[in-house]
């Protein structure tokens, strides 16, 4: 099942079967995790042990977000070119040098420059596993994409309570060290795993056109980035992730801060745990149940219908949380809703890159759309933290992510839907021979063409 051939045309090993690839990428994104998700833990030491303010130190976040999301599409390229063994083992060296020089790191400069290097190793894993699974499940990409992606936001979940606790008992440049080498060291054996498939592979007995079976359409060719970038469709895909990402990254980037404004960063209610811990430990495990569980929805009621139902869940869970935030008990449970509501933009948006713009260069297609968190992480972090440290506080700041998730909720219903049916039904005259308009530049030019 997803079996490669026992040797390739070029005398090449064997190709790893599909579902352990899976696993072996599911354990990578496990791995580079918490440079995003557990950064929230070492804001308040950082600003006090380098004697910065808030919006400085989240610079460096900021800098590993564009970092992690600008370069995935020269990585990407990379990634389709050379296939992605050798590119995720030199991402896990990066992400292993990423942490251990943010504990090394002696001025917010230096802390800054350290953690794009970590960006960069982690962007190289994240579009090289996503891509990975694009390309081989083609069949339930929704379904396998959602659990690559949802790796990544669940495995702090494992992580969140150890590296806390280091934290207090070490001091955070060790755990930076210590957590910095294990995953680094996993990102690397992970990479082993993985290999492209065979040109022209396909999952047994699965035709991309019977539409009585596939509940999705998808593209009949595959697009080169040129040509996706000529497309709407992809326009309106960028717009409608930037305007998510950033209600999420708020959350991620924010939440120690947000916390302690509202006085529940403290307050301890669970097996010793305060309601900040238990809040990261509860947000991380929905924001990686959601992914699967969204794209499965995905895949039998269509991408933007769920990105409609989502959407607006996330607008309703974030009005909800401003409302009740100073509660600490519903502070957790709602920033968890609002983690579930938001984290299946990482399955969703890369499912239906795949369906409208092909496999070939799956992996450098949603590098490019991925670049919106990027776009999202300037608004989301130094610039979040200077407005919710002000005056205004916090409010102004989530009224601005529930106007964006509702934005894009009626987006993706009544603008994304026809317009990515107009790209697929363009796409299929074009390997029927017909011109054609893709954007705005006419064409008839074969799957893979400049």
């Amino acid at each position: 099942m997803g079996l490669g051939p026992a040797q390739d045309a070029a005398g090449r090993p064997p190709v790893v079967n599909r579902w352990v690839q899976l696993v072996a990428g599911i354990v990578a994104m496990m791995a580079i995790a918490n440079l995003q998700y557990a950064w929230t833990l070492f804001t308040t030491p950082l600003t006090e042990n380098l004697n910065t303010t808030l919006d400085m130190v989240q610079w460096a976040f900021a800098g590993f977000i564009l970092a992690e999301t600008w370069l995935v599409p020269f990585e990407g390229y990379m990634v389709d070119k050379l296939g992605p063994r050798i590119m995720l083992a030199i991402g896990g060296v990066l992400v292993g040098a990423g942490w251990v020089g943010a504990g090394l790191a002696t001025s917010v400069q230096e802390l800054i420059a350290l953690y794009v290097v970590g960006g960069v190793g982690a962007g190289v894993v994240y579009g090289g596993t996503i891509g990975n699974a694009l390309k081989w499940f083609p069949d339930h990409r929704g379904l396998c994409v959602g659990f690559t992606s949802g790796a990544y936001g669940v495995g702090t979940a494992l992580t969140v309570w150890p590296i806390s606790r280091m934290i207090e008992t070490s001091g955070y440049q060790q755990t930076f060290i210590v957590w910095g080498i294990l995953q680094g060291i996993v990102v690397v054996v992970a990479a082993f795993f993985m290999a492209a498939p065979p040109e022209g592979w396909l999952p047994a007995n699965w035709n991309p056109q019977d539409t009585a079976k596939n509940k999705v359409r998808t593209s009949a060719i595959d697009m080169t980035p040129k040509q996706m970038l000529r497309t709407s469709s992809f326009w309106i895909i960028y717009v409608m992730m930037t305007m998510l990402a950033f209600g999420g990254l708020v959350v991620t980037a924010q939440l120690n801060p947000i916390a302690r404004s509202y006085g529940v960063d403290k307050v301890i209610v669970l097996f010793g745990m305060s309601a900040l811990v238990l809040a990261i430990e509860v947000d991380r495990i929905l924001n990686g149940i959601t992914r699967p569980f969204w794209g499965w929805v995905s895949d039998r009621i269509g991408r933007e219908n769920t990105m409609f139902i989502a959407f607006t869940l996330e607008a309703f869970a974030v009005f909800l949380l401003l409302q009740f935030i100073h509660r600490p008990i519903l502070f957790i449970l709602l920033s968890g809703l609002a983690f579930f509501a938001w984290g299946e933009i990482f399955s969703l948006f890369p499912a239906i890159t795949g369906d409208l713009f092909g496999r070939t260069w799956a992996t450098t297609n949603y590098g490019i759309v991925y670049t919106a968190k990027g776009t999202a992480a300037i608004l989301a972090g130094p610039v979040a933290a200077r407005v919710g440290l002000s005056s205004f506080g916090w409010e102004p700041v989530f009224w601005a992510m529930i106007t964006c998730d509702l934005i894009a909720a009626f987006m993706a219903l009544f603008w994304l839907k026809p317009t990515a049916a107009r790209t697929i039904a363009q796409a299929q005259s074009a390997l029927d021979g017909a011109p054609v308009r893709v954007g705005a530049v006419s064409s008839q030019e074969p799957s893979g063409a400049d």
